[in-house]
């Protein structure tokens, strides 16, 4: 299995609108390194959701339910996409600042690489920050 961070803004699609529809396309992605992300996750795999504008914080958890496909939002046939679906919510949210400032994630996607949208993430870094939510 693999981790992933998948970035939305909260006033276009909300980790409560993913549990409200229970299941999504992760469409609309328009960079090639985070197609090719979504092009490596594997049914199964899971995905911090990160609410990327106003408060930036990892809020859930999503499970990949369907593997890379043809975009549905696109005309073009260039892009694709993944299906995911809501595991949990957060027991808190961790925030962007509380990530950057702990020095065992320094070398996170998310501070190296902070606007790729769909992005690797360690089995370390998975852990350090499921342990700092308890």
């Amino acid at each position: 299995m693999n981790y992933w961070l998948l970035k939305t803004e909260p006033t276009t699609f909300s980790w409560d609108e993913l549990v409200r529809r229970g299941r999504a396309e992760w469409d609309g992605v328009r960079n090639y390194a985070a197609r090719n992300n979504m092009r490596a996750m594997a049914v199964g795999d899971l995905c911090f959701i990160y609410h990327s504008n106003g408060k930036p914080e990892i809020v859930g958890i999503a499970r990949v339910v369907a593997a890379a496909h043809q975009d549905s939002t696109d005309q073009t046939g260039v892009w694709q996409c993944v299906d995911v679906e809501p595991i949990e919510k957060l027991a808190r949210p961790i925030s962007l600042a509380e990530i950057k400032s702990n020095p065992k994630l320094a070398q996170m996607k998310l501070v190296t690489h902070s606007r790729l949208s769909v992005q690797p993430v360690t089995e370390e870094e998975w852990k350090l920050v499921l342990n700092a939510t308890i």
